[in-house]
């Protein structure tokens, strides 16, 4: 009861200012999806290769090389209060790849106590409603080679978010995120992704009879009624390479940096930019099973016993397994800081029907 009230009131809290631009404003789509890129910390902006890949550069989609894929992920955050789910599709056409990815962060049956009490000091149990915070976001996407050049891939994403706080604030937004990945002829891949590249516009709207049952029985008005608010762009550059061990084993790292344009509790920031090093590896066997470990978010932290700062960051790891074309991957990893024992696990499915017609 009082994760869900802490939870809900944070969220209050930030509807409540009135500031335009938010460091974690549409943090969700920050998260990544499927399995793998999870296992791997992220290291994926070069090497995702399916349909997955608007998530962590569009660009990616250009690998898909006939016919059409689909997959699905969940995943379930603090001890399965809050809730993760991903679809998406990707389609080959003569001229690119098209992708469509959907995408649902939420935390449901949020108890409503703002009636349990009346105003004779009654307590009614029957009062009490239930609420759900929810995420959305609607990814269109597509890929291509500019010009006709092979060793350059481009991707562009276009999103509709849509965020739901019960019956107290709902807020819509739109924006768009470039990618590219440059393959060389020594077989390194650079990747690069802007997400945000325009701004992310989100225009919250509160409902203040509502919302003002929750703070402290007094009226709330939160300046305009009608809000906005942005989602700075962030870059994602990273590189990678496949390392052939023999003919059945193969090796692909990758590492790269994690760029905010905002100050943050990254490693290395200032008021301009902040940066995180990520990194992460893929051990296969045969192209069917597969091996990963990874390791992102290293923040600068202060200990809360003994006030000393340190270092902190988010572990990872998975496995995979394709038969045909078909793929089941599954990761877990440290969702907290500061080395919590919050661990979350992916579960995600992948089928490529080009490479089912293959066989």
């Amino acid at each position: 009861m009082k994760k869900y009230l802490l939870l809900v009131l944070s969220l209050m809290y930030g509807i409540s200012q009135s500031q335009i631009i938010r460091k974690y404003s549409n943090e969700f789509l920050n998260i990544g999806a499927g399995a793998r890129g999870l296992a791997m910390g992220g290291a994926v902006v070069s090497n995702q290769d399916d349909v997955y890949s608007p998530m962590w550069n569009p660009a990616g989609l250009m690998a898909i090389e006939r016919d059409w894929q689909g997959a699905a992920m969940h995943a379930e955050y603090f001890e399965s209060i809050a809730k993760y789910d991903y679809l998406a599709y990707a389609k080959v056409l003569e001229t690119g790849v098209f992708g469509v990815s959907v995408v649902r962060l939420g935390v449901d049956n949020i108890l409503n106590t703002t009636q349990l009490i009346d105003t004779e000091g009654n307590i009614d149990y029957d009062k009490i409603t239930k609420f759900s915070q929810s995420d959305y976001a609607a990814i269109l996407s597509y890929a291509f080679n500019p010009g006709g050049n092979t060793k350059l891939d481009v991707g562009v994403n276009a999103k509709i978010v849509y965020r739901n706080v019960g019956k107290f604030a709902n807020g819509y937004g739109f924006g768009f995120d470039v990618g590219a990945i440059y393959k060389m002829d020594n077989g390194w891949k650079l990747g690069g992704m802007l997400r945000d590249a325009t701004t992310t516009v989100n225009f919250w709207s509160v409902n203040q009879k509502e919302l003002s049952t929750v703070v402290n029985g007094e009226e709330f008005n939160p300046a305009p009624k009608d809000k906005m608010e942005l989602t700075m762009p962030k870059l994602n550059v990273g590189a990678s390479k496949i390392f052939e061990i023999n003919s059945s084993v193969y090796i692909l790292p990758e590492a790269g940096l994690n760029i905010d344009f905002a100050k943050t509790a990254a490693l290395i920031s200032s008021d301009i930019a902040s940066i995180t090093p990520y990194a992460g590896a893929e051990l296969g066997y045969q192209k069917m099973i597969f091996v990963r470990l990874g390791v992102n978010r290293f923040q600068s932290i202060t200990d809360i016993e003994d006030l000393r700062r340190k270092v902190s960051f988010q572990p990872s790891a998975g496995i995979g397994i394709r038969y045909r074309g078909l793929t089941l991957d599954y990761a877990i990893t440290n969702s907290g800081i500061g080395g919590s024992n919050f661990y979350s696990n992916f579960f995600s499915l992948k089928l490529d029907m080009g490479q089912f017609r293959n066989d």
